[in-house]
């Protein structure tokens, strides 16, 4: 059962020296703790209590995990299964896939370069950059900037920040910022019917240069900004501190462009699309303060949302796909996940 605690506001003097799950109605812990999910009991230890745990090969030998690595390919990919909709290009689907099963691998099993399996799938990713910087391949020959910026944090937290490529990856993301500072996906800066996007993002065409005029789309920036909040020298740098003010302004707020438009996207925690919580961990992640009024809003949104179990639920948009996505068979796994992002997130704020 979760131990109920008292939470402080700020502004009560000592209240903000108070330990993080302080902050919450529910201290998460001792559910993740009693969850049965093995990996999140060793991250919930090892993160939240501060204790002293196996070698991380130990997660790496859990049976879901070996069950994923069986499914790699030679090349260091992984391969999709379903109904092929894309012509262009011919590694569309395996990079899709790789970059699905690597963003597993690395956010929730903290794979690093030190495995064989996440070095090869690293060369599989960067096999796939162009001359320019970007990884190219997710929309046709189109300019990709938000799935960039989320592969290349991957590769960062896999432990290549070093690496020439990544810092090829970042710059060519700088030099895509629209004039305000954030990142949209350049194509929707344009009105093209849904027939010409269609073509554009399925078969081969030249990439479509964004409009620099528009607004940025917070969606875009968020997924852009993992990368520069991953790497050690590029989170402090001003761009990144423009366009994090930049997303920060727009919490709560629909988006400038039509897809996931709805200002309830930032309360929908499902797979890799921004959200409050992607925001916050960003922020966290490049020295933000818990005084800032954008960010106490939205931690107090999620103070106010949790649940009894010390859990927060997958989605709190209305709809009935958000209802059906909570329903799922893998929503409680989903939700121990979620939980310990969340509580990772309050500990950085207020330790």
């Amino acid at each position: 059962m979760c131990r109920r605690v008292f939470v402080e506001r700020e502004g009560e003097g000592d209240a903000l020296l108070t330990p993080w799950p302080s902050r919450l109605k529910f201290d998460p812990t001792p559910t993740l703790l009693s969850s049965g999910n093995k990996a999140v009991e060793y991250f919930a230890r090892r993160d939240l209590l501060g204790q002293q745990v196996e070698a991380i090969g130990t997660v790496w030998q859990l049976p879901e995990v070996k069950k994923i690595l069986r499914h790699q390919q030679p090349d260091g990919a992984w391969r999709h299964t379903g109904k092929r909709m894309v012509s262009y290009p011919d590694s569309h689907y395996p990079l899709v896939q790789t970059w699905k099963v690597f963003r597993v691998l690395v956010e929730q099993y903290a794979f690093t370069r030190q495995h064989a399996a996440a070095q090869q799938a690293a060369e599989f990713l960067f096999s796939c950059q162009t001359g320019q910087g970007d990884i190219r391949g997710m929309l046709a020959n189109q300019y990709a900037t938000y799935y960039t910026g989320a592969i290349l944090a991957h590769l960062i937290q896999a432990g290549y920040e070093s690496d020439p490529r990544v810092g090829k990856g970042l710059r060519w993301l700088l030099s895509m910022r629209q004039e305000d500072g954030g990142w949209t996906v350049p194509i929707q800066t344009h009105k093209f019917d849904r027939a010409t996007v269609y073509r554009l993002t399925s078969e081969y065409a030249e990439p479509v240069e964004p409009d620099r005029s528009r607004p940025f789309s917070h969606n875009a920036t968020d997924m852009v900004l993992r990368a520069f909040a991953a790497h050690p020298a590029y989170r402090a740098g001003a761009e990144a501190r423009r366009a994090a003010d930049l997303l920060k302004s727009r919490f709560f707020q629909p988006d400038k462009y039509a897809s996931y438009h709805a200002a309830s996207y930032w309360v929908r925690f499902l797979f890799w699309w921004p959200n409050i919580v992607t925001s916050l961990n960003t922020l966290s992640l490049m020295g933000y303060s818990r005084e800032d009024a954008d960010i106490r809003r939205a931690l107090n949104w999620l103070v106010e949302h949790q649940s009894s179990d010390g859990l927060w639920r997958v989605s709190y948009a209305a709809g009935a796909e958000e209802d059906a996505a909570s329903r799922n068979a893998n929503a409680r796994e989903r939700q121990l996940w979620l939980t310990l992002t969340v509580a990772r997130i309050f500990k950085r704020f207020y330790k």
